[in-house]
């Protein structure tokens, strides 16, 4: 098989198409053939260096994409798997390859209705936005809620999820672009994050945001200023780098709440998967979600896709498709 590998940490000209050996099944494992691979900011830190990394290089990067299964192990034949069946996953290593080796709790089902691309570009970031707006903080009707980095995948589709719980959004993006695209998923209003932005959310929320969800890192401080008493801060991310410490009296005078956000602490059992990617694809099949694709890129064109995504240039999901599903690689005036 060939995958996109990095054996230095640097910028997209790392990557190498690598001829490597097919990987094999073994109890509880499984062999899936990727149709299409997502690609994510922790992609492009990995490569960077800025996250730990396992094991000796040449590393593959990527953990999330959908396929069909190409080999399984004898002893998981009647475990409800098949050769040929179409599944997806959204944390296991090593996506960035035409082969992958999955463990059969993090392989999700795909419902007829669901299509490659559309799961692969959906799950992390759908899962992400869904446990968002439900587990870390309820978004209920009539919620002022302000989303940084709307334009972005996961804001996109937490911008569409708060607004059919019948919350009025307030979306942050940097480009006139991405602020469309905010108010296309249901954004009451677009705001421009460039300089001068907490006036103008200040503005447009005198009595503060019920609910702020920052995946920026920087604008933490911001955030706790521009909520409401008794409001709360979802802090999901850190885009701009790590924020500035908080200091407890903050929280205490205002009464405010600061919680933290990762999709790995509720993707605790292949059950919880399941049920939470089924739910995403029902939303998606009832039309109460649409997900955006902003480009495609033949996977052993991997450096071009990361420089795209790395620009911020884009709003909505870049997916990495393997060269035998024959897809023909953008220009980059496709890809805007």
């Amino acid at each position: 098989m060939h995958a996109l590998t990095f054996s230095r940490f640097g910028g997209p000209e790392v990557f190498e198409w690598s001829a490597l050996p097919d990987p094999v099944p073994s109890p509880g494992i499984a062999i899936v053939r990727t149709a299409a691979i997502g690609l994510n900011f922790a992609d492009i830190y990995r490569r960077q260096g800025r996250y730990h990394l396992a094991g000796s290089p040449p590393w593959i990067a990527g953990y999330e994409a959908a396929g069909t299964i190409a080999a399984l192990h004898p002893d998981d034949s009647r475990g409800g798997w098949s050769l040929g069946q179409r599944v997806a996953f959204a944390d296991s290593p090593y996506a960035n390859a035409e082969l992958v080796a999955v463990p059969l709790d993090k392989l999700i089902r795909l419902p007829v209705h669901t299509d490659f691309d559309t799961a692969a570009a959906v799950l992390l970031q759908g899962m992400t936005a869904q446990f968002l707006s439900s587990d870390s903080y309820a978004v209920r009707a009539g919620d002022n809620v302000l989303v940084h980095a709307a334009g972005g995948g996961v804001g996109l589709l937490l911008t569409q999820l708060a607004t059919a719980r019948g919350a009025r959004v307030i979306a942050l993006a940097s480009s006139a672009e991405k602020r469309e695209a905010a108010l296309l998923a249901g954004a009451r209003l677009a705001i421009d994050s460039g300089d001068g932005w907490v006036k103008r959310v200040r503005a447009a929320l005198p009595d503060g945001a019920d609910v702020v969800y920052d995946s920026i890192g920087g604008t933490l401080g911001n955030s706790l200023d521009l909520t409401r008493t008794g409001g709360t801060v979802v802090f999901y991310g850190m885009a701009a780098g790590n924020p500035d410490p908080v200091d407890p009296r903050v929280l205490m005078d205002r009464s405010l709440t600061l919680v933290g956000g990762d999709l790995w602490n509720v993707l605790t059992s292949a059950q919880a998967r399941q049920e939470r990617a089924d739910a995403l694809f029902a939303a998606i099949r009832d039309g109460a979600l649409r997900v955006p694709i902003a480009a495609r890129f033949a996977l052993a064109d991997g450096a071009k896709a990361h420089a795209l995504l790395e620009g911020r240039g884009v709003s909505g999901k870049v997916l990495l498709i393997p060269k035998h599903m024959d897809v023909q690689v953008p220009r980059a005036e496709d890809a805007q």
